[in-house]
């Protein structure tokens, strides 16, 4: 009897992924019933749009199963908890085959601000699938780099700032930062109640959609998400190729530039050719954000990351930030080689949820990214939405030096106050993805991804990634770097 439909994609999913993933390490472990998952979906004839699809969840968030939620660490190699994350049931609900798990920065990118995006003691280096010795970017670098690379074409990823528009934009793939509260938290690694959410990875704006649409809704488990259900949508049913036509969009000046500028002005060229009007904002005061966002994402780690340890019931050797400080000590080969824990230490010395401190950073932060920021900005522009690049183009993997990232875009403002963000594959910089960003109010998911939608089609087939060892040994840079005159 031949295989059904959702189990034919499984099977070619994991032999992508065996050929693949040495070079990538972009998956930890892959589900041992995958392949059971699909047969019983084909029995079943589910339909809908991910009815069949394999989908790889990032290592942060819990399933049902053998595997552990290790979120990258040894510290959780045994945190085998049995349980599915309520955005997980609901992919499971829409007929979609949880393949496997996908590295990540360990921690979420948080132990340390000497890190190596896309490393974590448990998984090794999430590479880029366009040049294997740059940087996928993190933290859900395995979700991108496996979408980007083709072993699925739909992956959950998590972020806090950053952590799913950087590696999505830098590994030419679709990635949306919700709102915060449209998307369960339950079950997943924290670092901050007040900006994590996982959200959608994949291939196109539609499949975003159609990956979203499952994921969103309330949980009374989490309090964030009380308006979800009253919110959320069928995003794809919104989609029009159309959108732009007659939408004044603001363009963030402010936070462009690090060599993404030519990429860029192609972009906005076919913002306008599809009928939208492009408002220049050249100007923004960032200053108020960062310090604030630091304290509360110190202040919240602790708190949450106690939370979540004591509710794990696998056996697991930390139930405290302090344990865990402990545990990277004793274990400082395997844990400490290339970064320290500066972070953690820090956050360990915070007060807690009641401090002064703490609340006056929070509202601080909150007002200067929302109120005072995305929302200020729409108004006094008359925009509907704000577009800018997302990244600049993939750094080297640096052992030595940990990160080395030459700017950023304006992503934060949307993720410290809780708000949307698409970032969509919008050109090459000498071979290797930039992203174009879409941010909007709370709750405009819709308006994003139709615009979003509308600008990939109008952009046309984004060229896949070509595994170079090197971007240097490309055959577009290879000849400008040997001599013109051979001696």
């Amino acid at each position: 009897m031949p295989a059904g439909k959702a189990e034919a994609r499984t099977v070619l999913s994991l032999e992508r992924i065996r050929k693949l993933n040495p070079s990538l390490n972009a998956v930890i472990a892959v589900d041992p019933g995958a392949i059971d998952q699909a047969r019983r979906i084909d029995a079943l004839a589910l339909s809908g749009p991910l009815a069949g699809q394999p989908v790889l969840i990032k290592d942060n968030i819990e399933t049902l199963g053998p595997l552990p939620t290790t979120a990258g660490s040894l510290a959780l190699a045994s945190n085998v908890t049995n349980r599915d994350a309520p955005l997980v049931a609901r992919l499971r609900s829409a007929g979609a085959v949880i393949l496997g798990k996908t590295n990540l920065s360990e921690w979420a990118n948080i132990r340390s601000n000497n890190s190596i995006s896309g490393w974590s003691a448990v998984g090794g280096q999430v590479r880029n699938p366009y040049a294997l010795d740059r940087n996928p970017c993190g933290s859900s670098s395995g979700s991108a780099s496996a979408v980007a690379a083709g072993m699925v074409r739909l992956a959950i990823g998590t972020e806090t700032d950053g952590s799913i528009t950087c590696p999505a934009a830098i590994n030419g793939i679709v990635g949306l930062k919700p709102t915060v509260g449209l998307v369960s938290r339950t079950h997943i690694v924290p670092i901050s109640h007040s900006q994590d959410t996982a959200g959608p990875m994949a291939a196109s704006v539609r499949e975003a959609a159609e990956l979203l649409t499952a994921i969103a809704g309330s949980d009374p488990d989490d309090a964030a998400t009380i308006e979800a259900d009253r919110r959320k949508a069928d995003y794809a049913t919104v989609l029009d190729a159309n959108s732009l036509e007659g939408k004044r969009i603001g363009v963030m000046r402010f936070a462009s530039g690090f060599g993404t500028d030519a990429a860029f002005e192609t972009a906005l060229a076919v913002l306008r050719q599809r009928g939208a009007t492009l408002v220049e904002i050249r100007k923004f005061d960032d200053s108020a954000i960062g310090g604030n966002e630091l304290t509360v994402l110190l202040t919240e780690l602790k708190a949450g990351m106690a939370k979540y340890l004591r509710g794990s019931p696998a056996p697991i050797p930390a139930r405290t930030l302090g344990d865990l400080i402990g545990f990277n000590a004793a274990h400082l080969k395997a844990e400490m080689a290339l970064f320290g824990q500066d972070m953690f230490e820090r956050a360990e010395k915070t007060k807690g949820l009641d401090d002064p401190a703490y609340r006056k950073a929070r509202e601080a932060s909150f007002r200067a990214a929302g109120r005072n920021g995305v929302d200020r900005l729409l108004r006094e522009n008359n925009v509907i939405a704000l577009v800018g690049p997302t990244m600049p183009p993939a750094w080297k993997i640096d052992a030595v030096n940990g990160d080395q990232i030459a700017g950023g875009g304006a992503g934060s403002l949307a993720a410290v106050a809780g708000y949307p963000h698409l970032t969509v594959p919008m050109g090459l910089v000498k071979g290797m993805p930039v992203g174009l960003s879409f941010v909007g109010p709370r709750w405009s998911e819709p308006l994003l991804l139709s615009l979003g939608y509308a600008y990939e089609q109008a952009r046309g087939p984004f060229p896949p990634p070509r595994f170079f060892r090197s971007i240097e040994e490309s055959p577009a840079i290879a000849p400008h770097l040997r001599p013109a005159i051979v001696p």
